[in-house]
């Protein structure tokens, strides 16, 4: 790090709170990526029975229809990175809000189940490549000091994206009657729920065009005045400019436009640092929180839930969400990365183990729980998802956007972030058939894997609160 970046940092820490509500508007249109991430993620809770009733397909199909996205999402998230470092940032959140836009209305107005597929595969390349270019651009605009808690907007973004779904769904199912194949407004209840993305599909690409490119990626294009100007809006004019623009430009350059090549290296293939961020991808997926969003309204009728009940629960376990979310967004910057996971993975441990031993009590594919197990299950449901909000669902989006050395950032990123996708639909498409065999074994599993994660966190993770990109490598 050059002499010449430590005064541009302490000048440019008092800027950034004059600066403060542009760079808030500036992430949050970015984090609108995230908003649809989670929408789109959570939107086919409301459509899974009526799918199932509709197209006559069992537990193993409909799982497949479900988790296609999920693959559609690792293949945008791998494209994503290679594409910003092209075209640009801003581009891409383009071209994700238009295969979000196409794949709502194809979602809402299928011939087959085989193009339902295809429309969800859209969606997700669309959710892939938001999940990279979130956290990317706000890791770039953001003023270090604040880094952290503007890089949670994304998982603040996707949790209330997973609630608006959730509270759509469930008026759009009473304006049907309760009946998900009842009729609203010309279509069955759950096609208009997969249609209406096209609200927020269409809010994205408009906001995209009114934020501005990252100055790390005009810089790389030899914008230089256009990157001073940006560095002006979030940082204050009195920084120093000059300064800032040489501390990015000595980062990059030994920089080239990263590719998968660029992360091989060490004894295992790739590079230390990619691994840990595959780890921690593929840790936040296993632990099974999208058990929680993709199943959960069948997953309580099941138990004996009716079904406006369940949707009801499930909202409710949103709002839990988003509490856990704003708990997290306090404390990422106070009291870093590494504890907050910690306290994440052993809370949720523990919310795992007593939903296992609940679901225990259940003898029989038609058998509701006794009344206290039932009770306990919901509990610890809730819990569960509020220690996975104040920890991994935030403190891993803030990691990857940061962790990286600039010279690999974009290829790492798209690298984590598909596996944690491919992590996501073994998840998904595992749950009906594991759920079937063995409902509490299958959630002893994801306790497990919760209990893993606590040494893998303490070992290979490293602390990066307080630190510039430029610090990271």
């Amino acid at each position: 790090m050059s002499t010449s970046s430590a005064p541009v940092r302490s000048a440019g820490r008092p800027a950034a709170t004059d600066h403060l509500g542009h760079v808030i508007f500036i992430t949050a249109a970015a984090a609108m990526g995230g908003f649809l991430f989670g929408y789109d993620s959570s939107v086919i809770n409301g459509a899974v029975a009526a799918i199932r009733e509709k197209y006559q397909v069992g537990s193993g199909t409909l799982a497949q229809v479900v988790a296609v996205a999920l693959i559609g999402s690792a293949i945008g998230a791998a494209l994503a990175g290679r594409m910003a470092d092209r075209l640009g940032r801003i581009r891409v959140m383009q071209i994700a809000a238009l295969l979000f836009t196409v794949s709502a209305v194809g979602s809402a107005l299928p011939f087959a189940l085989w193009d339902l597929a295809l429309w969800r595969v859209l969606g997700g390349i669309g959710i892939g490549m938001a999940s990279v270019i979130g956290p990317a651009y706000i890791a770039e605009v953001a003023p270090p000091a604040y880094r952290g808690r503007l890089g949670s907007f994304q998982q603040a973004a996707i949790v209330i994206g997973i609630a608006v779904s959730q509270l759509a769904n469930y008026g759009i199912l009473q304006a049907a009657g309760g009946d998900q194949r009842g009729h609203v407004l010309g279509l069955e209840a759950w096609q208009l729920m997969l249609g209406v993305m096209v609200v927020p599909a269409a809010l994205y690409g408009l906001l995209s065009f009114a934020i501005p490119e990252s100055p790390r990626f005009l810089i790389s294009t030899g914008r230089i005045d256009r990157a001073k100007a940006v560095i002006a809006e979030v940082e204050g004019a009195d920084s120093d400019l000059d300064a800032r623009v040489a501390e990015i430009e000595h980062a990059m350059r030994s920089e080239h436009r990263s590719t998968f090549r660029d992360l091989l290296g060490g004894r295992m293939g790739l590079l230390p640092i990619v691994w840990v961020g595959i780890g921690l991808s593929v840790f936040q997926q296993l632990v099974g929180i999208n058990v929680a969003f993709y199943y959960s309204s069948t997953l309580w009728q099941s138990v004996g839930i009716d079904p406006s009940s369940s949707f009801l629960y499930s909202f409710t376990t949103s709002i839990i969400n988003i509490v856990g979310t704003v708990v997290a967004m306090v404390f990422v910057d106070r009291i870093g990365r590494k504890p907050l996971a910690v306290i994440g993975s052993a809370g949720m441990a523990v919310s795992l183990a007593l939903e296992a031993w609940a679901f225990s009590y259940r003898h029989g594919a038609d058998a509701a729980l006794p009344h206290g197990q039932g009770m306990l299950a919901l509990i610890a449901a809730h819990a569960f998802v509020f220690f996975f909000a104040l920890s991994w669902g935030v403190v891993v989006w803030v990691m990857l956007g940061e962790m990286f050395p600039n010279r690999i950032r974009a290829a790492a990123l798209g690298v984590a972030a598909a596996a944690q996708w491919i992590a996501n639909w073994l998840i998904t498409v595992t749950f009906p058939t594991l759920s079937d065999w063995n409902l509490s074994g299958t959630y002893v599993i994801y306790a497990v894997f919760a209990v893993l994660s606590i040494p893998f966190v303490v070992r290979f993770v490293r602390e990066t609160k307080g630190k510039s990109l430029e610090e990271m490598g």
